[in-house]
């Protein structure tokens, strides 16, 4: 199936998936969209994106309860939850879906190839086979990506210029996070290019987070890159605590401002 591009992006933030034209020609038939979170349901930047997702559909015209029925599932981090909300919400046959976070694209892209799939917050997907192109995504999946391989790079020239001392660099990652080829290699063309070295560390809950940043902490010109992942979104504001404890020097993608911590070393 090859979606319009146009036409199928605009179930998202700012235009209407369903034209209000035509209406008052045709008795309105309710649309369901099925919305599968990668994030807790009780993060305050999760209600607030969900709420203006819904708010925006309803100055469209599309309230739902009336013409419009939202089903919500929040896998919260968790593996085993992916495949079973994708599933049930696949099995409501909805008429577009709304994936935020890797593993939620990931999984409704196994469950169908037919309904249309909108996707946030997903890193690199070309690079992880999610669509074609950016130009041009083909099949069943679009929406909006603001991680192209290049901004790793473009992260460790940064820490050059607020902490020229950085010459070793920890990057934080969950181990259930897929990180794409392109971006390993990114980071690794510009470690070397700026005479740095970059080592990941896999952290599964709030005692690796510590972990990591108390051995980074051991030795000078250390620096933390926390990469895009379920769980660090989740525990922003423990790493920025821990960063902040050990006067490490961070960067993060931008969910961690969130955490209320004021820094010249933290990037938003």
């Amino acid at each position: 199936m090859r979606v319009r591009r146009r036409g199928f992006i605009a179930v998202l933030g700012g235009a209407a998936a369903w034209p209000l034209a035509g209406h008052a020609q045709q008795p309105e038939r309710a649309r369901r969209i099925g919305v599968l979170s990668s994030f807790a349901e009780n993060d305050p930047a999760v209600r607030e994106s969900m709420t203006a997702f819904a708010r925006t559909l309803q100055s469209l015209g599309w309230v739902e309860g009336k013409n419009l029925w939202i089903d919500y599932r929040f896998a919260a981090g968790d593996p085993t939850l992916f495949k079973t909300y994708a599933a049930e919400l696949v099995g409501l046959s909805p008429d577009a879906i709304l994936a935020t976070g890797v593993p939620a694209v990931a999984a409704i892209q196994q469950q169908t190839r037919t309904i249309p799939i909108v996707f946030m917050f997903a890193y690199d997907p070309v690079g992880l086979g999610f669509v074609q192109s950016l130009a041009r995504p083909g099949g069943n999946i679009t929406g909006f990506s603001s991680w192209d391989p290049p901004l790793m790079g473009k992260w460790l020239q940064l820490f050059k210029e607020i902490a020229p001392g950085v010459t070793r660099v920890t990057g934080m990652i969950n181990p259930d996070s897929i990180l794409p080829p392109s971006l390993s290699r990114e980071i690794d063309s510009a470690a070397r290019s700026l005479g740095m070295t970059v080592t990941l560390a896999s952290v599964h809950d709030d005692a690796g987070i510590e972990e990591a940043v108390a051995t980074l902490a051991r030795e000078p010109g250390g620096g933390l890159m926390v990469l895009p992942g379920v769980l660090n979104n989740a525990r922003r504001g423990v790493i920025a605590a821990a960063a902040v404890r050990y006067g490490i020097p961070s960067i993060a993608w931008h969910t961690l401002s969130r955490a209320g911590v004021l820094l010249s070393y933290w990037f938003d």
